[in-house]
């Protein structure tokens, strides 16, 4: 498995569904989540019985941790958006996923990178900083600069002690952040 290759497509990933969310109405991106999840989980449970599916099992067997579910990140992002779209408006929705995009990739990328000072969950100081730093750059461009900051960090803190996949929890303190403070 190579991190960097994963961190970027998680990245790119991301924010293409974020996008895909603005572009489109909600019942329709709604429904191609849904199809999506429903595709996913067939795919993911073939994968782990032993099947091979071109191209599928290849990206898996690149992009997937050891241990892991097949697909399990890219599934838990799209139900994690999936779940904002249905209680969230979608331009909170949008500015959530990037939150999730960015805050995620950037804090591995960087924590493997640079980190030396572990604070928590083998999760690093450095990264998790720097998470923040770009996170908040980043929407600053769609919110004021005081929301962006406190999204981000409370993205970040929820990455840190979450119990579940980060996938499934940043964008939901994201939004919940995005919905109070605007």
């Amino acid at each position: 498995m190579n991190e960097p290759l994963r961190q970027v497509v998680h990245l790119l990933f991301g924010l293409g569904i974020a996008g895909f969310i603005l572009a489109f109405d909600r019942d329709f991106t709604l429904s191609v989540l849904v199809l999506t999840l429903f595709t996913g989980f067939i795919l993911s449970d073939a994968v782990s019985r032993g099947y091979t599916i071109p191209v599928i099992s290849t990206i898996i067997i690149n992009l997937e941790r050891r241990d892991a579910a097949p697909g399990r990140g890219a599934l838990f992002f799209a139900l994690g958006a999936l779940f904002c779209l249905v209680f969230f408006e979608r331009e909170i929705v949008f500015a959530g996923l990037v939150v999730l995009s960015l805050l995620d990739s950037v804090t591995t990328l960087a924590g493997t990178r640079f980190g030396k000072t572990r604070i928590y969950n083998h999760k690093s100081l450095e990264g998790t900083l720097a998470g923040v730093a770009v996170t908040t750059v980043a929407l600053c461009l769609l919110v004021p600069p005081a929301v962006a900051l406190v999204t981000a960090a409370a993205a970040a803190a929820a990455e840190l002690v979450s119990p579940v996949d980060d996938n499934l929890v940043i964008p939901v303190v994201a939004c919940l952040a995005l919905t109070l403070l605007l």
